[in-house]
């Protein structure tokens, strides 16, 4: 029984990779444009040009035309794109026709955080069990999740037939929740821990760093300090040009 739930799953997250010669920097844009779509369709939109889609999903129209064209040929010269149409080929190319399950390991602020996040089941995605190692925590309800204890985890996924595993533990024990995660035959995590995991070949995870997201943010806020001519701060402060040698 075990086994058959796996090799399900394991069919499941086959649907989660990238169609077979679609660059990752596309399948990572896919779901923006998706988003896009269904702003435009909630406006009342039911036809798009590749320039009006692209400026709604923040990328330049060449770019766009070129990531829809690995799925296929969907536009109409001269007319645009069917929203309605071109939203149910991104969903279906990304494998959100159908739900997904998940569970989430690790309850604290960020995992209670998800777990209240309303915008997962209309995505696709159903929250199908809460754990947390903590047992303070344990039996705690979150709308209409009991939260579960580590030790069930396996046996939660197994009858879930979970298919992404969603990581917002401390660092120091990610890599063991990714190890039993995967052992129980996930292949889909999703890591918010402040850590790299070592995962076998054939399983993915992406990783959400927070904190690195806010430094980019202020390295480009520096720049823009700098480039307007502000003080930089002590000892940074640029070096001066080398003297020539007296000749």
């Amino acid at each position: 029984m075990v086994t058959d739930s796996r090799n399900r799953r394991a069919a499941q997250n086959a649907d989660l990779r990238p169609p077979r010669g679609t660059p990752e920097a596309t399948v990572a844009r896919l779901p923006v444009y998706l988003r896009a779509l269904t702003a435009l369709a909630e406006q009342g939109v039911t036809t798009a040009s590749s320039e009006q889609l692209a400026t709604a999903a923040g990328v330049n129209s060449a770019k766009l035309r070129k990531d829809l064209s690995y799925l296929g040929s969907y536009g109409t010269r001269g007319v645009g794109y069917d929203v309605e149409y071109l939203r149910y080929q991104i969903s279906r190319e990304i494998g959100l026709t159908q739900d997904w399950s998940v569970v989430i390991v690790g309850i604290g602020n960020l995992g209670q955080a998800l777990a209240n996040y309303a915008g997962f089941t209309t995505r696709g995605f159903r929250i199908a069990a809460l754990v947390d190692a903590d047992p303070d925590r344990v039996g705690d309800r979150i709308g209409p999740h009991t939260i579960k204890d580590m030790a069930d985890l396996e046996r939660l996924i197994d009858r879930h037939e979970v298919s992404i595993g969603v990581i917002t533990t401390p660092a120091s024990e990610a890599q063991g929740v990714a190890d039993r995660l995967v052992g129980a035959g996930v292949t889909s995590i999703l890591n918010f821990a402040p850590s790299v995991l070592t995962v076998p070949a054939g399983v993915q995870v992406r990783k959400v760093d927070l904190s690195i997201e806010l430094q980019i943010l202020a390295y480009h806020e520096q720049r823009k300090a700098n480039l307007d001519g502000a003080e930089m701060p002590p000892g940074l402060a640029a070096p001066e040009p080398a003297k020539e040698a007296a000749s």
